[in-house]
């Protein structure tokens, strides 16, 4: 027996449970399908879990620097992984469990647990349930890339999954891949007191980053202990009597690097393959993202991709504003549009990275005039009381318009500060509004129109 609804939602993530409370309150009955974990990536392997772990390690690391502020500690620093783990997976539960909770005591929503499938546009297969709907909305969601690089089957390996269920301190963990996840865990781990290794095919880290912000946070990670092979031009990996044995064939160094765990940290790829696409003519990409429009409807009529699955952002707040988009054109006669969307994230080492906009390089790259700003954390009164003079700020501005371009704030509190600058790029202004502001003192913060009152031509 067929089960007709207003609406489908087919995944439980950032952005499927809020579009499937908009879509209720509006009047539309409504179900939701989710197949394993409700919360998706944020809160059970991303934001929420390894910001946890993030926090345990920051702790860890200033114990060990408190004579750096005048206090004693009677006995080394040691780390408890189990309760870290714990502590970990306590917040995901919490927020998982009442994310599972609401949805399931919404008035006019029916949640279904289980594999998802197209039969055709606008027909569901969930087991032996059949489900129709004018309007489905693909929330799937993405996974760890595990690519198939020579003996990656030979030897056990983690991904950001799995290795949030690490209740030991890995002796030396080898991760193979240096950008945003990667490094997080990398100095993460060091941090709880594990020898880090970190394999990377490029010439440098992060090479999304300008070269300046690379080398700056690859200098932030030496300096911690962090060993980093950049350049590795042909990675394998082999068993080995101590764990695993890593081909790097690098330049420089060791042909090889034995660790006792290693992880895999090369990126993700969408939740699109089981989903049966193909039966309702729902168009993918060459890398296996739903193909979308501006407005984020698919090739077919009624049918929409939010969040991971699309392409067109990898967060958990593109994943929301998604939704936002999608509510707003179907329920309040919007025109909203992705392209409106200026791209801003985090990179959540210590000290952070807070990023918007274009980089240096993608600004010179357009043909603009440019002006430029920066300032060395070493001059801001915040990172100097706090002892965390690491890194630097650099804005990027439109000569002509005056309108800010993008901006890199590395440095203590930088993925917070971030937001003036977000915020008046949205509002579309000059910058010189800003520079006029009156930030509080002492902050990061403050120093924004400092900078962006020295601001000069870009050589």
């Amino acid at each position: 027996m067929t089960q007709n609804f207003d609406a489908i939602v087919i995944g439980a993530g950032q952005a499927g449970p809020s579009l499937t409370a908009r879509l209720v309150k509006a009047g539309r009955k409504v179900a939701i399908i989710e197949r394993k974990l409700f919360g998706g990536t944020c809160v059970n392997t991303g934001c929420m879990p390894t910001k946890t772990l993030v926090a345990s390690a920051y702790a860890a690391h200033l114990a060990r620097r408190a004579a750096d502020f005048g206090v004693e500690m009677n006995a080394p620093v040691s780390v408890d992984m189990k309760r870290v783990q714990a502590r970990a997976a306590k917040v995901t539960l919490d927020a998982r469990t009442g994310l599972e909770s609401w949805l399931k005591s919404m008035a006019g929503c029916t949640v279904i647990e289980g594999q998802a499938r197209f039969e055709s546009s606008n027909t569901i297969r969930v087991g032996e349930r059949i489900l129709t709907a004018p309007n489905i909305f693909i929330n799937a969601g993405g996974r760890a890339n595990v690519p198939n690089m020579p003996g990656v089957h030979t030897v056990p390996y983690l991904t950001n999954t799995t290795v949030l269920q690490l209740d030991i301190l890995p002796k030396h963990l080898v991760i193979v891949g240096g950008s945003y996840i990667g490094l997080e865990y990398a100095q993460m781990f060091r941090r709880f007191g594990s020898q880090v290794t970190v394999v990377e095919l490029s010439e440098r880290l992060i090479g999304r980053e300008d070269e300046d912000v690379s080398l700056a946070i690859a200098e932030i990670l030496k300096n911690e202990g962090i060993a980093l092979r950049t350049q590795a031009e042909c990675i394998s990996l082999a068993p080995h009597a101590e764990g695993v044995e890593v081909h790097v064939s690098c330049s420089q160094g060791a042909p090889t690097v034995v660790g006792s765990h290693v992880l895999l940290a090369v990126g993700r790829v969408p939740n699109t393959h089981d989903l049966g696409l193909d039966r309702a003519g729902i168009a993918v990409n060459a890398r296996g993202y739903i193909e979308v429009d501006d407005r984020l409807q698919t090739n077919v009529t009624g049918v929409f991709a939010l969040g991971d699955c699309n392409g067109r952002g990898a967060f958990t707040h593109t994943s929301y504003n998604d939704f936002e988009i999608v509510a707003a054109n179907l329920l309040d006669g919007a025109d909203r549009r992705v392209s409106q969307r200026i791209p801003a994230y985090a990179l959540y080492i210590d000290p952070p990275l807070g990023r918007v906009g274009m980089t240096e390089t993608q600004a010179r790259a357009s043909g603009r005039k440019l002006l430029i700003g920066t300032r060395p954390m070493t001059k801001v009164g915040r990172a100097i009381e706090k002892g965390e003079t690491q890194g630097f700020m650099k804005i990027i501005a439109d000569a002509d318009s005056k309108r800010i371009l993008g901006a890199s704030l590395l440095g203590v509190g930088g993925d917070e500060a971030i937001h003036g600058l977000i915020d008046v790029m949205n509002a579309d202004v000059p910058y010189t509004k800003q520079q006029w502001a009156v930030p509080i003192h002492p902050t990061l913060s403050e120093l924004i129109p400092t900078v962006l009152g020295e601001m000069q031509p870009a050589q």
